[in-house]
């Protein structure tokens, strides 16, 4: 499962909380650190990952080739019989050609493992962008074909409704909503709360 999403739009933390809800299911959980562009983004993972209590594949050095790292991961994952693994991207959207190059490799290099790889291409929009969440659903989905959405910081006075309506446009279901920052704050979308909250 790759996840996707600009800078700052709460793919981190995401990605803690999707590995404690699968730790719950007595998953076995493997963390990949892809975004090797950022250096906190690294160790903002790995803090993660230790409070959430599942393995990490970190780079081998600053800058390792990020598709190197994933496909270092999916390899021990799948030769340690782990039941998902979550990979971490880089997201600045600021350089799209180079991120969409890259994010492109991850995806190739995945299926020299397992054909089928990545099983899930999720996006991860923060509810506060407004309609900049069209143009960055084109993009990524343009070049990596997004199955799914998750909604982050929908615990302020952002809606998030511009997001129901892309989902609907392109077709894509939404999967999750972030409403704050613990590790329990992540909930599965329900239409019906969530149409709801947008008419209160």
């Amino acid at each position: 499962l790759i996840v996707n999403g600009v800078n700052g739009a709460g793919k981190t933390t995401t990605i803690g909380k999707i590995a404690q809800n699968l730790k719950n299911q007595n998953k076995k959980v493997l963390i990949s650190a892809c975004d090797t562009f950022r250096a906190g983004a690294t160790a903002q993972l790995e803090v993660w990952a230790n409070r959430v209590g599942c393995e990490i594949i970190l780079p081998l050095k600053e800058g390792e080739d990020s598709a190197s790292v994933a496909y270092r991961s999916l390899d021990y994952a799948t030769k340690n019989n782990f039941d998902v693994l979550l990979i971490d991207t880089a997201g600045r959207l600021q350089n799209k050609k180079n991120l969409m190059d890259e994010l492109q490799k991850i995806s190739k290099v995945l299926k020299k493992i397992d054909a089928h790889a990545p099983h899930e291409n999720l996006l991860i929009l923060d509810a506060t962008t407004g309609q900049n969440a069209r143009s960055q659903l084109e993009i990524f989905n343009e070049v990596i074909g997004i199955t799914g959405l998750i909604i982050t910081k929908l615990d302020g006075s952002a809606r998030g409704g511009v997001v129901v309506g892309l989902a609907q446009k392109f077709q894509k279901p939404i999967y999750a909503i972030g409403v704050g920052e613990k590790i329990e704050d992540l909930q599965e979308f329900n239409a019906s709360e969530f149409s709801k909250n947008l008419v209160r």
